[in-house]
């Protein structure tokens, strides 16, 4: 590609910065709330999810049921699955927050148990994988401890972590894009 092109491309990606800014500030805005509210931002994580698994179900019998093709009952029973796990979240959406909380809580405990287990069959930064089980170990206690508590208000407070991040990155992307558009401008 010859340079002339190059700049045109470059610019035309540049153009759209702003909104890539604007999408970054309303991230921070929705973090931010979820960090201040983060029971109903489970609550809200939680709908979402479940109507995402309820939807992704009910297309998955359909087809299993509609077509002879040698995955038919997989998908059946697949969205049978998944229907059930979408209902459970939209209509029961505290215990669905609940029972992504123990999801998390399980993760922990297991990935502390194997940080120890392989911290002590390690010789370099031994004490740095056994320091992190510990850590994720005593977190899965707390969490486990503070049920329901921690499970109304845990998927709210990875929601604003998310949002955040996601935030954070889109604003440093559309600045750079900001200044290459201008610099080229």
């Amino acid at each position: 590609m010859n340079e002339t092109v190059v700049g045109q491309v470059t610019r035309a990606r540049g153009r759209g910065w702003g909104w890539v800014l604007a999408y970054g500030i309303v991230s921070i805005i929705i973090a931010i709330c979820a960090f201040i509210w983060p029971f109903p931002a489970t609550i809200a994580a939680t709908l979402v999810i479940g109507a995402f698994f309820l939807a992704s179900g009910l297309v998955s019998i359909a087809s299993g049921l509609s077509g002879h093709h040698e995955t038919r009952w997989y998908e059946v029973i697949f969205g049978l699955m998944s229907a059930l796990v979408g209902a459970l979240l939209v209509f029961r959406p505290m215990i669905g927050a609940i029972s992504l909380t123990l999801m998390v809580a399980i993760w922990l405990g297991l990935r502390g148990a194997f940080e120890i287990y392989w911290g002590i069959k390690i010789r370099r930064h031994r004490w740095l994988l056994i320091a992190m089980g510990v850590f994720n170990i005593l977190l899965d206690i707390f969490l486990l401890a503070t049920l329901p508590m921690t499970a109304m208000t845990l998927p709210g407070f990875i929601l604003g972590a998310s949002f955040l991040f996601g935030g954070i990155s889109a604003i440093i992307i559309a600045l750079t894009w900001r200044n290459v558009a201008r610099e080229l401008g």
